[in-house]
């Protein structure tokens, strides 16, 4: 009988030049129903609003480095992983944004946009604004503060 592979994979995510204490792991488990993302970070930047915590873009990349320029440390990241050309918010590696609650955020959600093995050597992005999902071509999203490897 025919055994599935259920294939795991994560990142550690490590902050940029701005936020250098920005740490934490994603975790991808396949499942019969997709993927179930987690991720766990600690040392977002707080909000300063007391109603509300800030919310981060996250997204997992086309790129293979968190590598990049002066003007853009995580250029070598590329835009978002969208194989299939679909128009924004349907990119495969759209993902929720990440609330943050006193510098941590931690989240777990089920996708079915990818397999585990398309997204190994990719990255996760994390930008200093929320994706509005609506804006071409990826949700103005702002800078990015955090990256990780997939593997």
């Amino acid at each position: 009988m025919y055994e599935p592979v259920f294939y795991t994979a994560k990142a550690k995510i490590i902050g940029g030049k701005l936020y250098q204490n920005i740490n934490g792991e994603i975790f991808f488990k396949e499942t019969k129903l997709g993927i179930l993302v987690t991720i766990k970070v600690n040392n977002l930047p707080i909000s300063k609003d007391k109603c509300t915590g800030n919310f981060f873009g996250l997204h997992i990349h086309e790129g293979t480095s968190c590598s990049g320029t002066e003007k853009d440390e995580f250029a070598n990241a590329k835009s978002h992983y969208n194989p299939n050309n679909c128009k924004h918010p349907f990119h495969f590696g759209d993902l929720p944004p990440l609330l943050e609650n006193n510098g941590f955020a931690y989240m777990s959600v089920l996708v079915n946009k990818f397999k585990i093995s398309e997204i190994i050597g990719k990255v996760i992005i994390i930008h200093d604004m929320p994706d509005n999902f609506t804006s071409q071509p990826s949700g103005n999203s702002g800078t990015k503060i955090a990256c990780g490897k997939i593997k």
